[in-house]
């Protein structure tokens, strides 16, 4: 990879996912500003908010680079498509946007650019739901793209968010970065400091074991993994075939 490649990956992971920490809290606060006494409508705008942006943005950023979550990386730096530097690099760069689309969308509803959030979320269920959600977000992303469908990926991730915010207990935050950057928000997509270890936990063994699923279901994994960070696996370049000797030469002793 060239360097000028890997800044430009860093840019699209760390604009992509400072947009979507953006849609996540401001919708969030959005929501409990037009729905203040309807808790499950409020959950259904931010839910369709954060499905329709993680469309639009991978549909944008998908010919850079468009993982948005430390947790598809790591999958992909285990299947052998990046390096463990470029995954850092890349990794640092989705924190880093996280935490600054925190900030402006505190700043957009006219917050403190920085509120510490007293949001608890604890328990094993929701715990159980982190995992649930990461597992089935990962095992999505490569499924999609070993289907030969990898042009749909945003269609996919998108509806399977909106509808995981929904069915799983935890509202499948299934991204570290993502959670890190919600701790900043006091807002109603918020999570506690003392809440973002064990979720972080979570979604990291989701993603091992979606890891473990990907290479059960996909024996070739490590080609689709080159094939969502845009890598292109080389084959070894053929042996030449000796040449024949030329004719009217008698071979030397």
């Amino acid at each position: 990879m060239r360097v000028n490649d890997l800044t430009r990956r860093v840019t699209a992971e760390f604009l992509g996912t400072a947009f979507l920490v953006a849609a996540v809290i401001g919708s969030g606060i959005a929501a409990s500003r037009l729905s203040p006494d309807d808790v499950g409508l409020q959950l259904l705008e931010n839910s369709v908010a954060t499905g329709a942006a993680l469309v639009a943005l991978i549909l944008a950023l998908q010919p850079v680079s468009a993982a948005f979550n430390p947790v598809v990386t790591l999958v992909e730096r285990a299947l052998g498509a990046l390096s463990t530097a470029h995954a850092a690099a890349l990794i640092a760069a989705q924190i880093a946007g996280g935490i600054a689309g925190a900030i402006v969308a505190n700043l957009m509803f006219d917050l403190g650019p920085v509120s510490i959030s007293t949001h608890e979320r604890s328990g094993a269920g929701l715990w159980l739901g982190e995992v649930v959600a990461t597992l089935g977000l990962v095992v999505i992303i490569f499924g999609v793209v070993r289907s030969g469908r990898g042009h749909t990926v945003a269609f996919a991730v998108g509806g399977y968010i909106t509808a995981a915010y929904w069915f799983t207990s935890s509202t499948s935050f299934a991204n570290p970065a993502v959670t890190v950057a919600r701790m900043f928000s006091d807002t109603f997509a918020g999570i506690a400091p003392g809440s973002v270890a064990m979720f972080v936990a979570m979604q990291l063994l989701g993603g091992a074991l979606a890891f473990a699923v990907v290479n059960l279901l996909y024996p070739d994994a490590a080609t689709v993994a080159a094939e969502i960070t845009g890598e292109r696996v080389r084959a070894p370049a053929p042996t030449p075939a000796p040449r024949p000797p030329r004719p009217g030469r008698a071979a030397r002793s």
